[in-house]
């Protein structure tokens, strides 16, 4: 009778986490192609409620320094933005004059490397059909590909997107940010009384590893921008200060963003210039990049202290990605923590737990 009583609990508990899981799944299917605005408010909120609680415990009443910290956090974002835009714009009408050239300069490099294969190997070492795609289809692809680009940029439906997660994630940041305090209790005051110290350690845990990666990674996206855009520049690489840039945004997704501006920094440092001299610089630059961020940056504003291994992060954003969009990779990273401090937890368990501890029976 006892073990039934006992058991009535934990079966309830399973079957409500269950159903909770089941139910988180289905809200996220249905309504992801409207949740990005109210994903990256509550982000927000969370990022800035430490400062907005330093100013409360300065008798700064909590709507004013919700309004001080979001109209802060506008203004450098819009700051930023005026101040780039002009380098930014240059950059791409330059390039815009120059890609004709660009193109006709990759395809004189590459047919160049082939004769040279074909000189070294025989003449029928490369497929005559490589040849023809790349002396003639190449600059058609390429054009192709710009002239889309251009199409999905000025497209009014991701220009009306972006005008309202514009708009709206600043208004629903500050009722969240306003209001983060009534959440938390709430939220607190629905914890079953006989697991609430354990619950809110785990919540503390998942919170610190959640600070430590953002902040870390932030100021490694940072620096890799940095980096790249100045260096890139310096190289005399036309686009480089926004292929710096996008790289270093990119890289909160571990070596994504290096591989992608590398790749494309080649491909333009094969088009922009004659010789194989810059695109060897500008490899470099990538190289020399990524090894002060893992052995220099990372160390030191990430460390081996928070639990998320490279492999799982990357695993957990394009896991995201493809299940939920933008919005899963949004939510991949604190998904990830959480279900990490969980597997830990219950590791721990299951070391202390008779199941591990028990000698074996010798009568089996």
């Amino acid at each position: 009778m006892s073990g039934q009583i006992e058991s009535g609990p934990r079966w309830q508990r399973i079957v409500a986490i269950a159903a909770a899981l089941v139910l988180a799944i289905l809200f996220l299917r249905l309504f992801s192609p409207i949740l990005l605005p109210f994903v990256a408010a509550a982000g927000i909120a969370y990022f800035l409620d430490p400062a907005v609680s330093a100013l409360t415990r300065l008798r700064v009443p909590r709507s004013l320094g919700t309004a001080i910290m979001l109209l802060a956090l506008i203004a450098s974002v819009a700051l930023a933005a005026l101040l780039l835009y002009p380098l930014i714009s240059a950059q791409i009408g330059l390039l815009s004059h120059q890609l004709p050239g660009m193109i006709d300069g990759l395809q004189k490099f590459v047919t160049r490397e082939i004769n040279s294969i074909q000189q070294r190997f025989g003449h029928g070492f490369v497929s005559t059909k490589l040849q023809s795609l790349v002396s003639n289809e190449a600059g058609t692809i390429m054009g192709f590909a710009g002239t889309a680009a251009r199409r999905v940029v000025g497209t009014g439906f991701v220009v009306i997107n972006i005008l309202t997660l514009l708009i709206i994630t600043p208004i629903v940041a500050f009722y969240f940010l306003r209001d983060w305090p009534f959440f938390i209790a709430r939220i607190d005051s629905w914890l079953p009384r006989s697991h609430e110290s354990v619950i809110r350690n785990l919540a503390q845990e998942i919170s610190r590893i959640l600070n430590a990666w953002l902040r870390g990674q932030a100021i490694c996206c940072l620096f890799l921008g940095v980096f790249y855009a100045i260096a890139l520049s310096l190289a005399g690489l036309n686009l480089g200060l926004v292929i710096g840039l996008t790289a270093g945004l990119l890289s909160f997704i571990p070596y994504v963003g290096t591989i992608v501006g590398a790749v494309s920094s080649i491909v333009l440092a094969l088009g922009q210039f004659n010789g194989i001299d810059h695109v060897i610089v500008v490899a470099v630059i990538f190289v020399v990049g990524q090894l002060l961020n893992d052995y220099v940056v990372a160390p030191r504003f990430l460390g081996d202290r928070l639990g998320l291994s490279a492999v799982w992060v990357i695993f957990a954003l394009f896991a995201g990605a493809e299940t939920f969009g933008f919005l899963g990779v949004l939510l991949a990273v604190p998904v990830t923590a959480t279900l990490g401090v969980l597997a830990r937890f219950w590791l721990r368990r299951y070391l202390q737990s008779s199941l591990y501890l028990d000698p074996p029976n010798p009568d089996v």
